[in-house]
């Protein structure tokens, strides 16, 4: 595949993402762009009504694409066990996948089930510590594992309901994944975009309304593109970040940092 100039690369790198749904998920930019830039992957998205949307894209890139649900016993970790086997190693894993029950997403946090929150959080945070530690055997010259997060971890967002806790619990993850793996020379770090209007964003109520406040508030003006993110998901995947770790890092147009 031809590439057009990047001032960084990821040629010869082998990568893991997890999270492909469509031709505007977070997962499938990255997904192209590394390619793009040089690097073998293995993809995965949720099942076979997901692999319908997802198939057309990767197939032509030369993607390996894999089923996983990780709330399904085994499935991580035959994705793993695959990647690792068809790649020979890894360099980098991008976890791009967050869930929770409508009634809870779209409920009061003060009246959130038991049930729902412990799968939001089994799904979108603990869901990345069993993937690093699957992942971790098979990079042992080092390497970076990304997560997603949102504003909503830090603020308390209208309309995010039950997924800024789980969220904040994934960008704390992330920093003691960062302290744990240093000494293997593994980066981690969280990735916080804008909003921008993916399958998964399509689930929080009045997701309309937070774009708008987020383009009013944002410096820049203007929401965050899918290039965008992946532009700053394959610089942290690249060695031209090898000093960074256990940072969550904003590409929001700026919106993080004004009231």
């Amino acid at each position: 595949m031809n590439s057009p100039a990047f001032p960084f690369s990821l040629a010869g790198k082998k990568g893991l993402i997890l999270g492909l749904a469509n031709e505007n998920s977070i997962a499938w930019g990255c997904a192209r762009l590394a390619r793009q830039m040089g690097a073998e992957l293995v993809a995965s998205c949720l099942n076979d009504k997901a692999r319908r949307f997802v198939e057309p894209l990767t197939a032509p890139a030369g993607i390996d694409l894999v089923s996983c649900n990780v709330e399904q016993p085994g499935e991580i970790e035959a994705l793993v066990a695959h990647a690792a086997q068809r790649l020979g190693r890894l360099d980098f894993v991008v976890h791009s996948i967050a869930w929770a029950p409508l009634e809870d997403l779209h409920g009061l946090v003060l009246d959130s089930s038991a049930e729902g929150f412990s799968r939001a959080m089994e799904v979108s945070c603990h869901s990345f510590a069993r993937l690093a530690r699957l992942c971790v055997p098979h990079m042992q010259e080092g390497g970076s594992l990304l997560s997603m997060s949102y504003l909503g971890a830090e603020e308390a967002v209208p309309h995010y309901g039950l997924m800024g806790p789980v969220k904040a619990a994934l960008e704390s993850m992330v920093r003691y994944l960062a302290l744990e793996l240093g000494p293997r020379r593994v980066r981690v770090h969280a990735v916080s975009p804008g909003p921008i209007l993916t399958r998964a964003a399509s689930g929080i109520a009045h997701f309309d309304s937070l774009m708008a406040n987020a383009q009013r508030k944002a410096p820049l003006g203007r929401l965050v593109t899918l290039e965008e993110i992946a532009n700053l998901c394959t610089f942290l995947c690249s060695d031209a970040a090898s000093g960074m770790t256990g940072q969550t890092i904003y590409v929001d147009a700026g919106c993080h940092a004004v009231a």
